[in-house]
């Protein structure tokens, strides 16, 4: 995991804060449950006026719950594509937040096609929580801490295992929680059947 440098004197006790809190509260009702199979019912039909309304849903569930305004959301084409003499970068998403918008990039930047499920939840759970970062905390900056890898984490996984396919798997802190790793935990069977 690569971390920012902790940044100088104004905003350092921020950025100490953001890496200290390593929890989210998460909703327990299920209501991501929706959202992650309208999202990805909406990746595998590749149109993004139903991902971007689903997507949407997402953001209004999760700012209500975290009782914060909701950003907005744009569902982009293909990822923007820097190269450079010895290496290429794909942007994922971003969040501004002056304007509060989320912009994420539903398809691959070479070969233009539909992005991993996985990795547009996993991109709009990282946006929210930048947005979350100033919103509900109310930094004056949003910080790749571990702190901040932590919380985009637990709210992915918690919207993964959401979906039918996860029910009774535990997301679990591994290393003393600061590592950034976590550990799934499929229950035992049950010797019934």
């Amino acid at each position: 995991m690569l971390t920012d440098s902790p940044p100088r004197k104004p905003n350092c006790a921020e950025f100490l804060e953001s890496d200290r809190i390593k929890t989210l509260d998460l909703p327990q009702d299920g209501c991501l449950l929706r959202c992650a199979k309208s999202i990805e019912s909406a990746m595998k039909a590749g149109t993004s006026v139903d991902a971007r309304r689903a997507c949407a849903e997402f953001l209004a569930l999760a700012s209500g719950f975290y009782r914060v305004s909701t950003p907005g959301i744009r569902v982009l084409a293909a990822r923007p594509l820097k190269v450079r003499e010895s290496w290429a970068t794909e942007l994922f998403g971003d969040y501004n937040p002056e304007t509060m918008l989320i912009r994420l990039w539903m398809r691959t930047a070479v070969r233009k096609e539909i992005t991993s499920f996985g990795t547009f939840l996993s991109t709009l759970c990282y946006e929210f929580c930048h947005h979350l970062d100033y919103q509900q905390f109310g930094f004056r900056g949003s910080w790749h801490t571990r702190g901040f890898y932590e919380r985009t984490a637990a709210l992915y996984h918690h919207a993964e295992r959401c979906r039918s396919d996860y029910s009774g798997w535990q997301c679990r802190a591994v290393g003393g929680g600061s590592t950034g790793r976590a550990r799934i935990e499929v229950p035992e069977p049950s010797g019934e059947g």
